[in-house]
C-alpha cells in the first residue's frame, strides 16, 4: 500500500535512474565487439603465471601493422595473460601475434580463445539481435493484452502490455548505463552474450511483473464475482502486499547464483554475469516501483464492483 500510495517519489527515482544511465551510456559509450564489426578476439595466459611487461608487447605488436589493437590484462585462475582484440587475423599474422605475445626465454603462453569473425557474419549478427529483442518486445505487449482482457474496466489490457514494455525499457537501459561505466573500466564490450544477457533480463523482468499483474487481475475478478466495492488503486496496493515477498526472495536467490557466478567464473562469462546482476536488480525495482504504481495512474480512482 505505501508504495502505491508515494508512487510519485518512486516515478521520480525511476526517471532519475534512466537519466543518470543515459548520461552514462552517451559519456562512456558502448563499443561494439568483434561478434558485431568482424574480427579476433584472442586470450592468452603465461606458463609462469606472470604477463610479459605491457609495454613491451604493445611495442612488438605495433611493428605487425595490425591497425588498431585493444589489448588488455586478465586473469584465469590465478594465470596472468592479455586478451587482444583486432582486426580478422591470417594465419601467418596469428603466429606473429603469439610471439609477440610470448616473453624472450620464458616458458611460452598458453591460448585460451581465439575466435574470428568476418566483417560480413559481424553486421548479420547484429541485424539479427535488433531483430530479436523487438520482436520479444511486440509479442510480450499481444500475450499481455490478450490475458488481460478480461478485466479491462479499470485499465484497458492493452495499457497493461504497454505498461510492461515502459518497465521493460527501464530494464534495458538502467543495466547498459551501469554496463559503459562498467566497460570503461574493464575494456568490456557489446557481443553476444550481451544481447542473451539483455534477452535474459527481458524474461525475467517481464515474468515478474506478470505475476503482479495477475494477482491484480485475481482480486479484480473475485471483488466482481462477490459485488465488492473497493477502489483500484486498494486493488493493486493489496496485490502488491501479497507478492512483494515472493519478487524479493526470487531476486536474491537468483542473485546469489550470479555474484556467484561473477567472481568464481570464468573471464569469458564475468561481463555476462555483471549484466544479469544489474538487469535483475533493475527488474525486481520496476515490477514493485515503476509497473504497480503505473497502473494506478492509468486506472485514476474508478470503483472496482
Amino acid at each position: 500500500m505505501q508504495i502505491v500510495k508515494y508512487r510519485k517519489i518512486f516515478f521520480g527515482i525511476t526517471i532519475a535512474l534512466v537519466v543518470t544511465a543515459v548520461a552514462s551510456i552517451m559519456h562512456f559509450g558502448l563499443v561494439m565487439g568483434i561478434d558485431f564489426t568482424g574480427g579476433t578476439l584472442l586470450e592468452v595466459t603465461y606458463a609462469s603465471g606472470v604477463r610479459a611487461d605491457k609495454a613491451v608487447v604493445e611495442e612488438r605488436l605495433s611493428a605487425l601493422n595490425l591497425g588498431k589493437v585493444s589489448l588488455r590484462e586478465t586473469e584465469v585462475d590465478g594465470a596472468e595473460g592479455y586478451i587482444l582484440r583486432t582486426r580478422d587475423l591470417s594465419n601467418r599474422e596469428h603466429s606473429g601475434v603469439i610471439r609477440a605475445l610470448a616473453i624472450p626465454g620464458g616458458s611460452g603462453v598458453r591460448e585460451q580463445r581465439f575466435n574470428s569473425i568476418g566483417p560480413v557474419i559481424g553486421q548479420e549478427l547484429r541485424s539479427k539481435a535488433i531483430v530479436a529483442v523487438f520482436a520479444v518486445l511486440f509479442a510480450i505487449i499481444l500475450f499481455i493484452a490478450f490475458a488481460f482482457r478480461k478485466v479491462s474496466k479499470q485499465v484497458s489490457s492493452w495499457k497493461y502490455g504497454f505498461i510492461a514494455i515502459i518497465a521493460l525499457a527501464h530494464d534495458i537501459i538502467v543495466p547498459a548505463g551501469v554496463y559503459a561505466g562498467y566497460a570503461s573500466v574493464t575494456g568490456a564490450e557489446i557481443d553476444i552474450l550481451f544481447v542473451m544477457a539483455i534477452l535474459a533480463i527481458l524474461g525475467y523482468s517481464v515474468n515478474d511483473t506478470i505475476v503482479i499483474f495477475d494477482r491484480v487481475r485475481e482480486n479484480l475478478i473475485y471483488n466482481q464475482e462477490h459485488n465488492k466495492r473497493e477502489e483500484f488503486r486498494d486493488v493493486v496496493g493489496q496485490s502488491l502486499s501479497q507478492t512483494y515477498a515472493r519478487s524479493i526472495n526470487t531476486s536474491l536467490t537468483t542473485l546469489a547464483v550470479l555474484l556467484a557466478l561473477f567472481f568464481m567464473g570464468g573471464s569469458a562469462t564475468t561481463s555476462f554475469a555483471f549484466l544479469l546482476t544489474a538487469g535483475v536488480i533493475a527488474g525486481t525495482y520496476s515490477s514493485l516501483f515503476l509497473a504497480a504504481p503505473l497502473l494506478v495512474a492509468l486506472g485514476g480512482k474508478k470503483d472496482n464492483h
